[in-house]
């Protein structure tokens, strides 16, 4: 399984689905083998397709429109000349993003014959993962890919995915105790792909003191116009001492997506982080997967996040930088916007000329990001 797929979805349906990744950011394999369709398979899974997006899409108007619209395009015969899986799968992504714009909703084709049963798995729902699964993630790190002490007193910490903190809580821990010296912290976000909101919440509350409203997530209820509605708060103890006080930045490409999504929104939305880099992938609508026929699927939001400081997300527009640099500079950009922080409040001489050696060590300053028509 993918990097992200806790939170977009964490799926472990026995052995058949060991090398199925059905999460919401999920693509179909390249090596797969293609299949042909036929009109009865077609019409199936349009069919299908609809009574999910009427049940369970995350926005219900939004959801009885797409259905429509494929049900009405499939009564005209505009997928008559579509024979092949992935073909028809494409298309009919494309075309329910079109009118949904969330990039979380997908029409995916697999050519194993899937479950008969999928779990919808809200997060922290799904089944745990297999001893194959675990030995994955203890190889990785549980996502953890680096942590640095850079010139300056500066801390760099990587991570890749947000595995559930029950499993991967001890190493956040860890990461954070060789970060807790550190006069400024570098949380490289460029390769994120999402993941669980419990390690969300344990490493956000590493960044304030009390008690801190992060995000609500309201899942709709199967079947109904109706939601469920779950906050996250910061967590009351943190193993280790707690980073307050100092500079924070975050940095984003298009690929930080999902729940590293959310981690940075929050962090930006209550003024405790610097976002350098690239504007993310949108896609704020969480959820899993809804089987559709024996091999396809679809990548169903059935949640939204809320943001309480701006009552919204960024779903399908992403999460504009405060500092907007192409994504291979973003390192080294914060790098020099730490150090500048910390040589206007540094007193001590030996240590300011230790961070003007680091800063001038850093080279020339990248060049910023074009700004897109209409930005200001």
């Amino acid at each position: 399984m993918k990097r992200g797929f806790f939170w977009s979805l964490m799926l472990a349906c026995g052995a058949a689905l060991m090398d199925l990744d059905l999460s919401l950011s999920a693509q179909p394999k390249p090596s797969q083998s293609d299949m042909s369709i036929d009109a009865k398979a077609k019409a199936e899974a349009i069919a299908s397709l609809a009574r999910g997006l009427k049940d369970e899409y995350v926005f219900p108007d939004i959801g009885d429109k797409v259905a429509k619209m494929l049900e009405e395009r499939s009564v005209r015969g505009e997928y008559d000349s579509v024979t092949n899986a992935k073909g028809f799968s494409d298309v009919l992504t494309k075309q329910m993003q079109e009118i949904a714009k969330d990039k979380h909703l997908r029409f995916l084709y697999n050519a194993q014959v899937l479950p008969a049963v999928l779990p919808s798995a809200k997060p922290g729902e799904g089944p745990p993962p297999d001893a194959r699964q675990l030995l994955r993630l203890r190889r990785n790190n549980y996502e953890f890919e680096k942590v640095e002490h850079l010139s300056g007193n500066i801390g760099y910490l990587k991570l890749n995915a947000f595995v559930e903190a029950e499993r991967g809580g001890g190493v956040a821990a860890g990461a954070m105790a060789f970060l807790a010296n550190t006069d400024a912290l570098i949380i490289d976000l460029r390769q994120n792909g999402g993941g669980e909101p419990s390690m969300l919440a344990l490493l956000g509350s590493y960044f304030f003191s009390g008690s801190v409203h992060l995000n609500d997530l309201a899942y709709r209820i199967s079947g109904t116009r109706d939601y469920h509605v779950t906050q996250t708060w910061t967590q009351p103890y943190v193993p280790g001492q707690r980073y307050l006080d100092k500079e924070v930045f975050i940095l984003t490409s298009a690929r930080t997506f999902s729940a590293a999504q959310e981690f940075t929104y929050d962090l930006q939305a209550l003024r405790r982080a610097t976002v350098v880099g690239e504007t993310t992938a949108g896609g704020a609508n969480p959820g899993g997967p809804y089987r559709v026929t024996d091999h396809f699927y679809a990548a169903m939001p059935r949640g939204h996040s809320i943001n309480p400081v701006t009552k919204t997300n960024w779903e399908g527009k992403g999460i504009e930088p405060d500092v907007k640099v192409p994504e291979q500079d973003a390192l080294k950009t914060a790098q020099r916007l730490a150090l500048e922080h910390l040589v206007k409040k540094t007193a001590d001489e030996q240590s300011l000329a230790a961070l003007k050696r680091a800063l001038a060590n850093l080279g020339p300053s990248p060049s910023p990001l074009p700004k897109r028509e209409g930005e200001n």
